[in-house]
């Protein structure tokens, strides 16, 4: 019998991006992590600490540039008050720029992070990310 499936701590929002064909366009992706919880954010503090991380397959319809990532938030936590983590909370945007081919595409993907919550950081995790865009 399986067990429970397991908590979504990251969501992500897709969302229909209409670019101009061939010209470098921003599409933004727009995450929500589970309230209770924080995700390391692209570049923490330590290198203990594994970074949110947005990776993409390959395409030869749209050309994805590397990804502008937020500014992560500073907190301390009980468990260490002398030190600060570099952490995404709520919600966060992801910037990717992209130069598409004139047409319907999908980009693939995943965001690899991990979650903690105040007392235990949990296994890392990667969830699905599919950007929709159409380029005239």
């Amino acid at each position: 019998m399986p067990g429970p499936k397991p908590k979504q701590y990251v969501t992500y929002q897709s969302d229909q991006h209409d670019l101009e064909a061939g010209k470098r366009e921003v599409v933004e992706l727009h995450f929500r992590v589970a309230e209770g919880y924080h995700v390391n954010s692209h570049t923490p503090k330590s290198e203990l600490l594994i970074p949110t991380a947005l990776h993409l397959d390959s395409s030869t319809d749209v050309k994805a540039l590397p990804a502008e990532y937020p500014a992560g938030t500073l907190y301390n936590f009980s468990f260490n008050p002398s030190e600060k983590l570099d952490v995404y909370t709520g919600e966060f945007t992801v910037r990717l720029p992209v130069v598409a081919q004139a047409g319907a595409h999908a980009l693939t993907g995943s965001l690899h992070y991990q979650a903690c919550d105040k007392a235990a950081c949990y296994p890392p995790r990667s969830l699905p990310v599919q950007i929709a865009v159409t380029a005239k």
